[in-house]
């Protein structure tokens, strides 16, 4: 199998032509990390050296034989070190695998390695001290979003065709909008968090993958998605598979399109372009749209992300071994100082505030069926535009860098909405545009019919970026 054919397929292309005997899953491994190498050599997004052997893995489940990549975000698979991007953990090795990994394992996925993070993946920015910058496929001078940056590097530039990522502000669907992918944030509760978490960073953090085409992420819902044992709670189950809905009718939906951001910071016009686009494409296709968003209290979105930062640091300082804090970066240090000076009441107050965020906004889903953002504030950034290790940031002013260029995908980390960024728009310069979709709580199924509508009307997988194994 050569690169350029091996890059042109999706995962479930590849799993394809394993079961039709046109080629072995031992040639597309063979094939996968020799694609890695190429594309790692170029984008700086393995943080450590490809494994050798793969991870064990199901030889008959439903991605069989797919090449795959976990994220360094903490211990994910037994025997796999993480660092969380930081050089203040040298390498602690996981003891067990999460039951999401143990999902991965049974789906056939052949894991052959570990994605760069920024810093406690606190940052839109894959730039860590650690590791240095992940650079975007589409222009190497950029970066790639985080905190799934390394994942989304990676996938862009045909090295696999899938891979693993969360997302607690955004980190699965600003690096999908960066580099050109479909990056899903399932609903609340869809996806386990277990064994080691009652609800992951309060309920605000979530699990999945990303991906180059929407019948990927679908299928994969498909295969990790459900309750796991002793989950504190769920989502409500799909009426059928999520492959099944590519190509369903989802009848005349009330769509609203803002390209108006709640805390009130300016949106790039090619961005908010690509959003009211996609919101006509679907007024074509015969769904009623109209200009509308949610009712979005901004200083109880505040304090519910102090929350998060609070549960974030809090995995560092209720652990056995605490790290050093001179080995770490300015932003994380004040991570740690703020869960430090938190008290009880700081955060009762801030759990209350997530719950009248999310009663309203889940209000206005009881109006609209779909509603559509831009999925970032701006394009693609320069590598060290967010400063991430600067000591002049204080909590204020590194909330205030991360809203000014991702002010539209928090909130519903807040809310527990599902949400989606698909590939929708190109800048003049060439660098990529997503737009973001949300539904009401448990409609993922809503969300992958549109998304499978605008796939067809608005395609992009002719689109590579510059750096693609598929050209090599």
């Amino acid at each position: 199998m050569k690169l350029h054919e091996y890059a042109k397929y999706d995962a479930v292309g590849i799993r394809n032509l394993i079961r039709a005997g046109e080629v072995t899953a031992d040639e597309v491994e063979a094939t996968a990390r020799q694609a890695l190498a190429v594309a790692n050599a170029q984008v700086n997004g393995l943080a450590l050296p490809v494994f050798a052997p793969a991870l064990d893995h199901a030889a008959d489940g439903p991605f069989a034989g797919v090449p795959f990549l976990i994220k360094d975000h903490g211990p994910v698979a037994e025997g796999v070190p993480f660092t969380l991007g930081s050089r203040a953990l040298p390498g602690v090795v996981a003891q067990h695998d999460t039951d999401l990994m143990a999902r991965f394992r049974a789906a056939g996925l052949v894991t052959l390695g570990l994605t760069t993070v920024p810093e406690l993946c606190a940052s839109f920015s894959t730039e860590s001290v650690r590791y240095g910058p992940t650079r975007n496929p589409w222009a190497l001078d950029r970066g790639v979003g985080g905190s799934s940056g390394g994942a989304a590097a990676l996938v862009a530039a045909g090295a696999v065709p899938v891979a693993h990522g969360s997302d607690g502000q955004g980190s699965i669907r600003i690096p999908a909008s960066c580099c050109g992918l479909v990056g899903l944030k399932p609903t609340r509760g869809r996806v386990t968090c277990g064994p080691d978490a009652g609800e992951a960073l309060l309920g605000m953090a979530y699990e999945f993958v990303l991906t180059r085409t929407v019948r990927d992420a679908a299928g994969l819902l498909d295969a990790v998605q459900g309750p796991g044992i002793g989950d504190k709670y769920t989502a409500p189950p799909p009426r059928r598979p999520y492959a099944e809905e590519l190509g369903a009718d989802p009848g005349r939906l009330r769509v609203a399109v803002t390209t108006q951001p709640w805390s009130g910071t300016p949106v790039d016009g090619q961005v908010a372009a690509a959003a009211i686009l996609t919101g006509q494409v679907l007024e074509q296709a015969g769904h009623s749209v109209s200009e509308s968003g949610p009712y979005v209290d901004g200083e109880a979105v505040m304090l519910a992300g102090m929350a998060e930062g609070v549960a974030l640091a809090s995995l560092l300082l209720l652990a056995p071994r605490q790290p050093d804090p001179a080995m770490m970066e300015a932003v994380s240090r004040q991570f740690l100082q703020l869960a430090r000076e938190c008290s009880a009441l700081d955060m009762l107050a801030a759990l209350n505030a997530q719950n009248r965020v999310t009663r309203s906004v889940s209000t206005f889903f009881t109006e609209y069926d779909l509603l559509i953002t831009p999925t970032m504030g701006r394009l693609p950034a320069p590598h060290g535009t967010l400063r991430y290790d600067d000591p002049g940031h204080t909590m204020s002013t590194w909330g205030a860098a991360l809203t000014d260029y991702g002010p539209f995908t928090g909130l519903f980390n807040i809310t527990g909405h599902p949400a989606i960024s698909l590939p929708l728009g190109h800048s003049d310069d060439g660098l990529p545009i997503g737009v973001q979709l949300i539904a009401a709580h448990g409609r993922e199924d809503l969300l992958f019919q549109i998304a499978a509508y605008l796939e067809q009307a608005m395609p992009w997988k002719d689109r590579t970026p510059p750096v693609f194994v598929g050209n090599a």
